[in-house]
């Protein structure tokens, strides 16, 4: 098995959400999205555990950036295993290979999705330090940014590095955080039993959604400005729609989006827009 076919194997695992508009990527544009979505989710895995404290979350992230950060034209096989040592049997298989998908992307495009990384581990690595500590709008702001604004920003720079699409990078943040906050949303209860919250202090639930909303609508602006047609808009679509049909269901008492429910509106965004 090569390794693109690889990656969509686990990247189905991990998330149907993301796997769906990858697939449907064209090739050179699937390898680009398909390597940034696993390195992200490889350092995510990390800062969610449930079981390493977080000065063992902040050593593992900061070490996965100063690597990321050493290389030139690649990685060595064992550029990671260091940093892994002791690890091997805790983490799981998509932050294990790491090094894999950072060489998944093609050349050209590559370091970008290094840097975003790095860049975002190292600020994973603030946020386990100071335990997740929210405290006003402000500190979410920087969180969300942090760990999916700046994806949004990347994602940008795939479109234009694939087929010369140019985005309002404004509204490429306001895409990234407000699938975030639905998250927020839709993971407090997991996230309490670890004893994180990402709410800040004197917001209720109704304050939550009307910031995921805000910034969802930032998303929707962002979506109505990308081409007919484009494999960026394909992509985008599907999960602004899933994110709020689940603002939808939990505002009426659901915990979350059921399998018939994500088949409705997978059939109906791709239904409008087939590729």
């Amino acid at each position: 098995m090569d390794l693109r076919t690889d990656a969509l194997e686990l990247l189905k695992e991990t998330s149907r959400t993301f796997y769906i508009p990858i697939v449907r990527l064209p090739r050179g544009l699937q390898e680009a999205v398909s390597s940034a979505y696993l390195c992200m989710r490889a350092i995510d895995q990390i800062e969610d555990d449930s079981e390493l404290d977080n000065q063992t979350k902040s050593e593992l992230l900061r070490n996965i950036s100063l690597t990321l950060q050493a290389g030139v034209d690649g990685f060595a096989v064992d550029a990671f295993t260091e940093g892994f040592v002791g690890y091997e049997n805790k983490l799981p298989e998509v932050t294990l290979r790491l090094r894999e998908w950072l060489i998944l992307a093609p050349e050209s495009i590559a370091p970008r999705i290094w840097d975003a990384t790095a860049a975002m581990s190292d600020r994973m690595a603030y946020w386990a330090e100071r335990n997740w500590k929210i405290d006003d709008e402000s500190d979410l702001d920087r969180y969300t940014f942090g760990v999916a604004g700046a994806v949004g920003l990347l994602l940008s720079d795939l479109w234009a590095w694939y087929d010369g699409t140019q985005t309002n990078r404004t509204l490429a943040i306001g895409f990234g955080r407000g699938l975030q906050a639905v998250n927020i949303i839709r993971n407090y209860s997991e996230d309490s039993l670890r004893g994180v919250t990402f709410t800040p202090k004197g917001w209720d639930a109704n304050k939550l959604q009307a910031y995921a909303r805000k910034n969802l609508a930032l998303a929707s602006a962002y979506n109505a400005s990308l081409p007919p047609n484009s494999p960026a808009l394909d992509f985008c679509q599907i999960p602004l729609t899933l994110a709020y049909g689940t603002l939808e269901a939990i505002a009426h008492g659901k915990e979350k989006l059921s399998r018939s429910d994500v088949v409705a509106l997978l059939q109906q965004v791709m239904g409008s827009n087939p590729s």
